[in-house]
């Protein structure tokens, strides 16, 4: 990257973090309708700027902490965990990154996307949708956190939260019954707040 390209980049990061600030000088919360607060992570991860990447971060979970983020932006918050060396972080901020899209870690390692016959509570929790994720495996610039990814994926409790995490969403595929849809919902914010 030349420093042209680093100055326009850290200029996107400094304009969106101004959009944000008069917002909230202006309404006293964040709308942000347009989504801006998602987009410095990408920004980080270009720069190869971890550290900064984690102190907005940080700005993030103050000022949104009931944001739920969208499985994109959760899967380069874990990038962004990993390569600052908070794998334990990163590992649960790669489970609720599952919870969003069970199909994201399959298109980042260029796997075939299969479609699991359970309840998608979104748009944004559908096979469609990793056709967004600029990421992938071969990228050498996350060629250390690729080998993390896979070897957590692969571990037999990872496996089992997520084999627990489907089910519950199974079941919510077919349940009518309002308070058996309730509990079930809770049981699997639960597992993803336990990770």
């Amino acid at each position: 990257m030349t420093p042209k390209q680093e100055e326009r980049i850290r200029t996107k990061i400094s304009n969106i973090r101004k959009a944000l600030a008069a917002e909230k000088r202006r309404f006293g919360g964040y709308d942000d309708s347009r989504g801006l607060r998602y987009m410095p992570a990408s920004y980080f991860i270009q720069l190869a700027d971890y550290k900064g990447g984690l102190a907005y971060l940080r700005w993030f979970g103050r000022n949104f902490p009931d944001d739920g983020g969208f499985p994109d932006f959760l899967f380069e918050w874990t990038i962004i965990l990993f390569q600052c060396g908070k794998t334990k972080e990163a590992g649960r901020k790669a489970f609720e990154t599952f919870c969003a899209n069970a199909y994201l870690f399959d298109k980042f390692f260029d796997r075939p996307v299969m479609p699991i016959d359970k309840w998608h509570s979104s748009n944004v929790d559908i096979p469609e949708f990793t056709d967004q994720l600029t990421y992938s495996a071969k990228q050498p610039e996350l060629a250390a956190f690729s080998v993390w990814l896979n070897d957590l994926i692969e571990t037999a409790d990872f496996r089992n939260r997520c084999d627990q995490y489907i089910e519950i969403y199974k079941r919510l595929g077919t349940e009518d019954d309002r308070e058996a849809r309730r509990a079930l919902l809770m049981e699997a914010r639960q597992l993803i707040e336990s990770a």
